[in-house]
């Protein structure tokens, strides 16, 4: 992973899936982010799950929708505005979370690695938080 910061988009792969966003039709955005928050939701604990940026990021964009979410001010995320997304995105972020924080996963080990695996895992709570405090529906 090519990260320069903590930051949900602040690596290759998540900033890489900003730009994916941006080039998905405004109707087609929730179908991009649905896609890799179930790739990650899915994949079995006893499977090693790789590239999971993307997943955070998308958990991210999600929150950002959310009362009490942050903004995406950075400028590694989508450039364009995503448009009001399905509540039906929120329980599945909170799913691919909890999945990237368990065991067999790469960003967190990557992060772990590194030694900011505390610093990390705090902003993933810190995402959950507001997904589980937001209306599923």
């Amino acid at each position: 992973m090519g990260a320069w910061d903590i930051g949900h988009f602040d690596n290759d792969t998540a900033a890489d899936f900003g730009g994916r966003v941006d080039d998905a039709e405004p109707e087609k955005k929730a179908d991009v982010l649905r896609a890799v928050l179930t790739a990650a939701a899915d994949t079995a604990p006893d499977e090693y799950l790789d590239e999971g940026e993307e997943a955070v990021a998308a958990a991210a964009l999600v929150a950002a929708q959310c009362p009490g979410g942050e903004p995406i001010t950075t400028a590694y995320g989508p450039k364009d505005p995503v448009p009001p997304l399905p509540a039906d995105l929120r329980p599945l972020a909170v799913r691919a979370l909890d999945r990237l924080t368990g065991a067999d996963a790469e960003p967190l080990d990557l992060w772990a690695e590194a030694g900011a695996e505390k610093e990390w895992l705090a902003g993933i709570a810190a995402l959950r938080a507001v997904l589980v405090a937001a209306p599923a529906e």
